[in-house]
C-alpha cells in the first residue's frame, strides 16, 4: 500500500493549503485532490447533504486506489467523518481534531480562540473537540466570513485586509486568548496579518500543518510511507470548469498547480454501500 496515493477532498480550493502542507511534510507521496467546485459552499447545506457528497467523493477517490483519505473541509470534517470512517477500510483524517489537539497542547492560559466560516463556528465542532480533550479550556469562537474571498483574491497584506482582521479579531485579542486556531483552510494565506493583529504572545494553530503531521504519523505507524528518495506527483479533479480553480489554486500553491480534470457529477454517484 505504500505506493498508493493520499486522497484529499474539499468543497473547493481551500483544501489546497492542506495539500501544500502534506506535500511539504511528505514530498515523496503522490496525492489526488478533489475539489467539489460545482457544489461549493458546503457550509450552507444540510448535514445529510454534506454526508452524501462526502460519500460520493470518497467512492470516486477509492476507485483511484488511495491509501488514506484526508477530509480537508471543515464542514465535512464536522458532520461526515464518523460515516466515512464506518464505510472505509483505510484511515480517514479530518482537519478539526488535529487543530484542536495542538491548541490544547500549546495553550498556557487555557483560553483558546477559534476563527472559521459562519458554518464551522455555528457547528461548534472545534469547541467540542477541544472540550473533549480538556474540559477546563475556555473556547471563544468568532466567524470571519470575509477572510475567504480576501484569500482567494490574493488580498493578503493590504489595508482592506488589515482593517477586516481588526474588526474580526480585536474582540478575541481583548479577551486575552493565548492561542488562536485557524479553523478554515483559507486562513493560512492570511497568517501574517492575523499574527500582526493578535500580537506576538498569541500562538497561531494552523490546522493544515497539524493535519499534515497527523497524516505523516499514521502512514509511518502503518509502514505505508513511500521511500524518502521518491518524488510525489499530484493530480487534481474538480466538478466545475477548471479555470477558476486553476487561477486561485496557483495562488494557493505558488504557481505549482498541474493539470486539472473536470469530473461529471454522475461519475461520483455510485453505490456507496460498496465503498
Amino acid at each position: 500500500m505504500s505506493w498508493q496515493a493520499i486522497g484529499i477532498f474539499d468543497s473547493g480550493v481551500g483544501g489546497l493549503t492542506v495539500l501544500r502542507e502534506i506535500a511539504r511534510t511528505l514530498p515523496q507521496e503522490d496525492t489526488i485532490y478533489f475539489g467539489d467546485t460545482a457544489r461549493v459552499p458546503y457550509g450552507t447545506k444540510s448535514p445529510d447533504t454534506v454526508i452524501r457528497y462526502a460519500q460520493e467523493i470518497a467512492s470516486f477517490l477509492i476507485k483511484r486506489d488511495i491509501k488514506l483519505l484526508v477530509v480537508a473541509c471543515n464542514t465535512a470534517s464536522a458532520v461526515a467523518l464518523p460515516t466515512l470512517r464506518k464505510l472505509l477500510s483505510i484511515p480517514v483524517v479530518g482537519v478539526i481534531e488535529p487543530g484542536a489537539k495542538r491548541a490544547v497542547e500549546v495553550t498556557r492560559s487555557g483560553v483558546v480562540g477559534v476563527i472559521g466560516t459562519t458554518g464551522t463556528v455555528r457547528s461548534s465542532a472545534y469547541s467540542r473537540a477541544i472540550k473533549r480533550l480538556n474540559p477546563a479550556v475556555s473556547v471563544l469562537a468568532r466567524p470571519c466570513p470575509l477572510f475567504v474571498p480576501l484569500a482567494e483574491e490574493g488580498w493578503t497584506e493590504n489595508e482592506v485586509t488589515s482593517m477586516t482582521a481588526h474588526l474580526y479579531l480585536d474582540e478575541l485579542r481583548n479577551a486575552a486568548v493565548d492561542t488562536l486556531v485557524l479553523g478554515c483552510t483559507h486562513y493560512p494565506l492570511l497568517k501574517k496579518v492575523i499574527a500582526t493583529v493578535m500580537g506576538p504572545d498569541v500562538t497561531l494553530v494552523d490546522s493544515a500543518e497539524e493535519t499534515a503531521r497527523t497524516v505523516a504519523s499514521i502512514l509511518q505507524e502503518k509502514k505505508m510511507l513511500r521511500p524518502p528518495a521518491e518524488r510525489g506527483n499530484h493530480h487534481y479533479y474538480v466538478t466545475d470548469i477548471p479555470a477558476g480553480f486553476i487561477r486561485v489554486g496557483n495562488r494557493f500553491l505558488g504557481g505549482k498547480l498541474g493539470d486539472v480534470y473536470q469530473v461529471a457529477l454522475d461519475d461520483c454517484r455510485v453505490n456507496t454501500e460498496k465503498i
